[in-house]
């Protein structure tokens, strides 16, 4: 799998919460699943596109469970967060 460089991480925080404040910041329509979008049911959590990301950080603030991390942010225990944000995209 090629794995891109991405700005931004959703991490564990995440995992059962789904909260989509983030969705409705971002600009440029690049987290996924959104409620409405098949397989939001499947997902206990939400994910950002590694090449859609423009890197504005409009998300970070906005998460209530402090999920969205800068790539170098990304505390080491949730290291394993940033393939499976790419994965999700399966490109």
């Amino acid at each position: 799998m090629l794995f891109h460089v991405m700005a931004y991480v959703i991490a564990e925080p995440c995992i059962g919460t789904k909260d989509t404040a983030c969705i409705d910041a971002c600009p440029v329509d690049c987290i996924h699943p959104k409620k409405d979008e098949a397989g939001f049911e499947d997902h206990n959590m939400i994910y950002i596109d590694p090449i859609e990301c423009i890197d504005c950080g409009a998300c970070v603030p906005v998460c209530p469970v402090s999920a969205i991390f800068a790539l170098d942010d990304l505390p080491e225990k949730w290291a394993d967060f940033a393939p499976k944000n790419t994965a999700y995209f399966a490109r």
